[in-house]
């Protein structure tokens, strides 16, 4: 029976050295989508990167940040609260977290032809991930935890 609803406060945890995601919804639980937090300490970021088979849009529930969007004529913008943002598929990009305060968004990956064969969870593209950038998948990995993001409105 597939799962309709699924539960923010109990989340699989990936601390990855650049930032953390809290995995909310498998892309194997969905037709053609993944949904996860984002949770950038101050002055993390993840390396600029693009999702060829994927439109992610996000919602920002905490802090300060900043995005640089595309390579050859990158332009940075400002990302607060509330802020609702789209980056299409194959478009570079990078968050930064600017404030004192850790930066954290709802983040949910739209695969444009459903999720790829090559990597049918969560899991496993992850450990692509950590193959590519040297990281050990184990310790990446922490496992469920009780989130303490709340998704309130303006994260009230």
């Amino acid at each position: 029976m597939p799962q309709y609803v699924f539960d923010t406060q109990k989340v699989v945890r990936y601390r990855f050295p650049t930032h953390t995601n809290d995995l909310i919804m498998d892309r194997k639980d969905g037709a053609a989508s993944e949904a996860f937090f984002v949770i950038l300490e101050p002055g993390e970021a993840p390396p600029l990167h693009v999702h060829k088979d994927a439109e992610q849009v996000f919602y920002i529930l905490e802090g300060e940040g900043t995005m640089t969007v595309g390579l050859d004529e990158a332009q940075t913008v400002e990302l607060r609260v509330g802020d609702f943002v789209r980056t299409p598929p194959g478009t570079h990009h990078a968050v930064h977290c600017r404030g004192t305060s850790r930066f954290v968004y709802l983040s949910i990956d739209c695969f444009t032809a459903g999720p790829p064969a090559a990597e049918p969870t969560w899991d496993s593209h992850v450990r692509v991930m950590c193959a590519e950038h040297g990281w050990d998948f184990d310790s990446v990995k922490l496992g469920e935890i009780d989130s303490d993001i709340s998704p309130g409105p303006h994260g009230t």
